[in-house]
């Protein structure tokens, strides 16, 4: 494990009074990610929105970021990311952003500085596909979709 990886942080004019992503314990492998919209945003059931987190970050070459959602706003109120886990590649540049969904059954008001996300740093392989007429034999096979039982 690379605990010494540095990430570059810029944080945008509308995001200065909030704090940066923190890692909210010991061994959390996700940082959190907080609302920057300049007012609160109403997400009523069913509904999805696209939420400033008013940092751009610069990733190593060989890394991403994954934006992942926070597990109790998921069991408390339903809301989750609409696109799991987003993807930040290596050469992007601009403001992180999240597409919040409230899949619950009430009305979310989201604050502003309120922790809505989580972001992974994760090493990631490029890889060269060769085509090839048969691929290697398992003992899974094809077996997928649960195939081992329920």
């Amino acid at each position: 494990m690379n605990d010494n990886v540095k990430v570059m942080l810029k944080k945008m004019p509308h995001a200065h009074d909030l704090p940066f992503p923190a890692y909210m314990s010991e061994h959390a492998a996700g940082l959190d990610l907080c609302s920057a919209e300049q007012v609160d945003v109403l997400l009523e059931p069913g509904k999805y929105k696209l939420i400033s987190t008013g940092i751009a970050i610069a990733l190593p070459k060989g890394f991403e970021g994954q934006v992942r959602p926070r597990s109790g706003l998921a069991l408390k109120y339903g809301l989750t990311l609409l696109n799991t886990p987003g993807t930040i590649d290596a050469d992007y540049r601009g403001e992180i952003k999240v597409i919040l969904i409230n899949l619950g059954e009430e009305a979310y008001l989201l604050q502003r500085g309120e922790r809505i996300a989580q972001l992974v740093i994760q090493a990631v392989a490029r890889v060269t596909l060769i085509e090839v007429d048969n691929l290697p034999q398992t003992l899974r096979g094809e077996g997928g979709f649960g195939h081992t039982g329920k």
